[in-house]
């Protein structure tokens, strides 16, 4: 199943954010939105700025641990192909619309034995490309299912300097270009976070770190805004 094309997508935004007639034609008020972000620490940082922005347009759901207590990081596609089913069913689901990533946990590099993060070069990634790759198709396929619209992140980009545990900068782009095969394969469209962070790092990523600064997050959040009013141009 493909994900509705931009006319599909702008009638479901269109009914869900105003007060239209339900299905027997009494003008009864729909529920708003549902949205689901899905994603590493990245997106934990920018879900309160997309929550906020659009308070009044959507509910913004993420998962969350302990009870709602904090939030869950969803981490690579290992981890992702396990709970996605876990993940549409929260608040009781289902979602109109869902903007997920995966990639900078697949790509990081684990002591063989530990399984743990490690620093050294020569370990082996979390979920080498082809893996990761199969392993997201399976993500996003049982996502479609759900018969929401998708938007795929691509990942942020890695700094420069020996960031902890290990990854390649380069290995971004390898992963990232994978993942839009993919989803140009499916019909998803793409957020490119990657394109959109990599020319102000200077500006919103912190030093020898893959996470940003509190603006940062905040100008993230503001760009994932943007991916979901632009899916319903």
């Amino acid at each position: 199943m493909r994900s509705p094309g931009p006319r599909a997508i702008a009638l479901a935004l269109l009914l869900l954010l105003s007060a239209c007639v339900g299905p027997n034609g009494e003008g009864e008020p729909r529920g708003p939105l549902r949205v689901l972000i899905l994603g590493d620490s990245i997106s934990i940082g920018y879900t309160s700025t997309v929550r906020e922005l659009l308070a009044d347009e959507a509910v913004v759901v993420r998962p969350t641990l302990e009870g709602g207590a904090r939030p869950e990081n969803c981490a690579g596609t290992t981890k992702g192909k396990e709970h996605t089913g876990r993940w549409l069913a929260l608040g009781g689901g289902p979602f109109e619309l869902i903007h997920f990533n995966f990639g900078l946990h697949d790509l990081k590099r684990v002591d063989p034995k530990t399984g743990g993060g490690s620093s050294d070069p020569s370990a082996p990634r979390q979920a080498d490309l082809g893996r990761y790759t199969e392993q997201l198709r399976q993500i996003a396929l049982e996502l479609q299912a759900s018969g929401a619209v998708l938007i795929f992140a691509t990942t942020t980009p890695v700094p420069e300097g020996g960031v902890k545990p290990h990854r390649d900068p380069e290995d971004v782009v390898r992963y990232n270009e994978a993942a839009v095969s993919l989803m140009g394969e499916l019909g998803i469209a793409v957020d490119d976070l990657y394109a959109f962070a990599l020319p102000r790092l200077g500006e919103i990523q912190r030093p020898i770190n893959v996470h940003f600064t509190p603006a940062g997050s905040r100008a993230l959040g503001e760009q994932v805004v943007r991916s979901i009013h632009a899916a319903a141009e």
